[in-house]
């Protein structure tokens, strides 16, 4: 342990300097977050919304499915429109048309160029004019702007009901009759995305730091109303932006992106570029140095692992991943044929049974409880096959959190489906319910089930593992720290998810929000992953304890360095002040540095499952290995930096090339190396089995290429599209189902078909695979007889 104490002083030091910086970002989020007015009045006073109709509004939107509905600001479901943008972009056009019928057009679009430049101006001037009033707060609109949101607000309502009038514009938003239970609820809902819109187009200023947004402050806005240059501390002047950093795109209100967001960007390459060449730098001077050569064992040294009563049990939780995992594949299919038949599946009214909105809620969130599953499984399995100790109690425990996360799983997804289809109430509906936020769906009663259901697999693991942390020094003994920290780490920082209430702003809902999706998912378990991989190559003997110490510390040093404050490229446009978009970009870049050197560790994994006659027992669960850093490259590294820089951000956020990165990454990376994990775990479990290889054959190569189908015949060329929709008319157009309902869209969706059939069939070879290991197994008496031999053999090599 000593001889590594340097890299563990960097690596502490490094996430105590970077999660300081996290949490100081997050308190400049909240102090720049747009304000929630008391009430929007118009200029002869009359009452428009009140605070209470917005934050009612809000729960209306979060028990419909929230995020899986469309989006908010960006984040969310691709197939209804973005809420914010719509909103927009309807009443911007509504003040205009109104305009020109007053100068005796029919519309806005009858006028001449020069006619539609001057009411473009005219419209600029009043929409993102900041009318809030710190000592009232209140908004004032115009009268012409009030009608307009009444206007707006009637079709919203006709939208979320059963009108027929709006009929068509349902089915093309995959969304269900009577979405919104009540005329009551729907105005409401019309108050929340008013407000979402009003703070994407109003400008803000920064003098005033001392008042936050929770509190109904204005950061932003004079107390008479009136809007301010941000003033950099080198004393030049910036255009003023909106409270989401002038985002979305929208010509008619001359929402286009901040000068900042340029700089910024440019920066971020060159922050790439000078990462790549550091690591590149730190590979030549490492690589090669002189070691003495390392001596395979003869035999497989998990031949002889004594499988414990507690690690047989986890056998369980991976038949329960592969029922997730299929189970997600079904509704991800449903999911997608929505985009077709927005309310139908093949002439059935499946809308009114199982909403668009419920299928993708469950189909996202089982993406994380399955692969989840499979890596807290492993930790199970991992902690008595490292330690060669079986604790007291630790298959009941292994058993208990079984049932606690079957419970979970019925009772969350109950819970969602009763307040989507509008049966649960609001009042209940934040703890039992939906919430509304993506990827943290699940109500609050079931968040604080699982945050307790982590902490007792932490104290499994870590009771497991103790014996190793308190034993002799070892070598080994740093990455078994690691992986127990890690561990810890996966187990608390759930605990982010439980940081916001139910009426918290959403600008900081977000903050904690991403730190649960980015740093906990992206973040912790990265270093969990590392560790066990680790482990699991230095026991079967393939390289050098010492060795892989330092490149599993390393690599954590590098990929944290990047992963805690990358956290921020997700929250550009969130009320997000300038100096958190710089923090943003500059280490989201530093995120791609290390996968751009992943083609060495496919090639090292690669190596090491030919390094014996023996690992052809592992040859598939190394080729999943060689899988996940080809997907650490392709869907992290290219597709992630894709949309990471802020000026690409802005035009792609929420438009397909998000989820272009978001399914290559997620089921490519974490996905991939739960399935190896998986297979490594069940080599042992079932290891007196013959294993059929021609199914993990089709397996592997099904999944791979299934994926790579369905990225570039229909996610890829479909954000393409979007995206140049995006630059040439605006995001709302790029969203709307105008752009969305064209042929060549609807054929790039069915173009989706062969890949999904493909990756089904990878899927189902694998289940059939596991199936075959309980059912009708045949007796590997090879395996047998290595059993028996390897035990003096592993005893001599050690």
């Amino acid at each position: 342990m000593s001889s590594y104490r340097k890299l563990w002083r960097v690596l502490a030091a490094l996430l105590v300097i970077s999660l300081g910086v996290l949490l100081w970002a997050g308190g400049e989020i909240f102090r720049a977050a747009p304000p929630i007015p008391e009430q929007v009045v118009s200029e002869d006073g009359s009452v428009i919304y009140t605070r209470t109709d917005i934050q009612q509004g809000r729960q209306v939107w979060q028990s419909i499915g929230g995020m899986q509905l469309g989006s908010i600001w960006g984040h969310g479901g691709y197939v209804a429109p973005d809420w914010s943008a719509d909103w927009l972009h309807r009443e911007a056009m509504s003040i205009l048309d109104g305009w020109a019928r007053a100068d005796g057009a029919q519309g806005y679009a009858q006028l001449s160029p020069e006619h539609q430049a001057g009411l473009r101006t005219r419209l600029q001037v009043m929409m993102r004019k900041n009318t809030y009033d710190t000592k009232t707060r209140t908004i004032t609109l115009t009268r012409e702007r009030a009608a307009a949101v009444m206007r707006v607000a009637a079709h919203y309502q006709s939208l979320f009901s059963d009108d027929r009038a709006t009929t068509s514009l349902r089915e093309a938003y995959a969304m269900k009759d009577h979405t919104v239970d009540t005329p009551v609820h729907r105005r409401s809902l019309s108050a929340f995305f008013w407000w979402t819109a009003w703070a994407a187009t109003t400008e803000r200023q920064l003098a005033n730091n001392n008042v936050t947004a929770t509190d109904g402050g204005a950061p932003g806005a004079s107390p008479q109303g009136g809007t301010e240059k941000t003033v950099s501390p080198q004393g030049d002047t910036e255009k003023t932006v909106t409270y989401t950093n002038n985002w979305p795109s929208e010509p008619l209100v001359g929402n286009a992106p901040p000068p900042s967001l340029f700089l910024w960007s440019i920066f971020s390459v060159l922050f790439l570029i000078a990462g790549i060449a550091a690591l590149g730098w730190h590979h030549a001077v490492t690589h090669g140095r002189g070691e003495a050569p390392h001596i395979m064992p003869k035999t497989d040294p998990f031949a002889a692992l004594v499988i414990t009563p507690s690690m047989r049990a986890t056998a369980k939780y991976f038949w329960l991943v592969l029922a997730l995992f299929m189970l997600q594949i079904l509704l991800g299919a449903i999911t997608a044929h929505y985009q077709v038949e927005g309310q139908n599946a093949y002439g059935f009214a499946l809308s009114q049974y199982l909403p668009y909105s419920i299928t993708r809620t469950w189909h996202t969130q089982l993406a994380l409880l399955w692969i989840a599953s499979a890596w807290l499984a492993t930790g199970l399995y991992i902690g008595p096959a490292l330690s060669g100790h079986e604790p007291k109690f630790q298959r009941f425990g292994v058993n208990l959190l079984f049932v606690c996360l079957l419970m979970i799983i019925v009772g969350s997804f109950t819970g969602q489906w009763l307040a989507v289809m509008q049966k649960l109430g609001l009042k209940r509906n934040f703890w039992f319910g939906h919430q509304g936020w993506e990827y943290a769906d699940m109500g609050r009663f079931w968040q604080y089930f699982l945050f307790i259901g982590l902490l007792l697999w932490l104290s499994l693991v870590g009771r497991a593992l103790w014996p190793v942390l308190r034993g002799p020094t070892t070598e080994s003994k740093a990455i078994v720290l690691l992986l127990l920290l890690s561990s810890a780490a996966i187990s608390l920082f759930y605990g982010a998810g439980l940081m916001w209430g139910e009426h918290t702003h959403i600008s900081e809902v977000e903050y904690w929000r991403w730190w649960l999706v980015h740093l906990w998912v992206e973040g912790f378990f990265e270093v969990f992953a590392s560790a066990v991989m680790a482990l699991i190559f230095t026991r079967l003997g393939l390289i050098r304890t010492s060795t892989a110490t330092v490149s599993v510390l390393f690599a954590t040093i590098i990929f944290m360095a990047g992963g805690v404050l990358g956290t921020l490229h997700h929250l550009y446009f969130v009320g997000t002040p300038i100096a958190v978009v710089a923090l943003g970009a500059s280490f989201s870049a530093l995120e791609v540095v290390p996968l751009t050197y992943i083609g060495f560790e496919a090639y090292h994994t690669w190596k090491l499952g030919r390094a014996t006659p023996w690992m052809a027992r592992y040859r598939w669960p190394m080729m999943f290995f060689i899988a996940v850093s080809f997907w650490n490259l392709v869907g992290a590294g290219l597709f992630g930096f894709l949309i990471n820089p802020p000026l690409s951000l802005y035009y792609m956020q929420g438009l397909n090339l998000t989820p272009l990165h978001g399914h290559t990454a997620l089921f490519g990376v974490y996905g991939m190396l739960g399935i190896a994990l998986l297979l490594f775990c069940l080599r042992g479990i079932r290891k007196d089995v013959v294993w059929c290889d021609a199914a993990l054959k089709v397996s592997f190569w099904w999944l791979n290429i299934g994926l790579a189908l369905m990225a570039l015949l229909t996610l890829l060329p479909i954000g393409v599209l979007q995206l140049r929709a995006a630059l040439e008319h605006g995001y709302a157009y790029a969203r709307s189902a105008e752009f969305m309902q064209q042929p060549v869209i609807e054929m790039l969706v069915w173009m989706r078909v062969p890949g999904d059939i493909i990756f089904s069939i990878g899927a189902l070879a694998l289940c059939w695979f596991v199936l075959r290991l309980w059912i009708k197994p045949k007796l590997d008496t090879a395996a047998l007889e290595a059993d028996i031999l390897s035990k003096n053999a592993i005893r001599a090599y050690r």
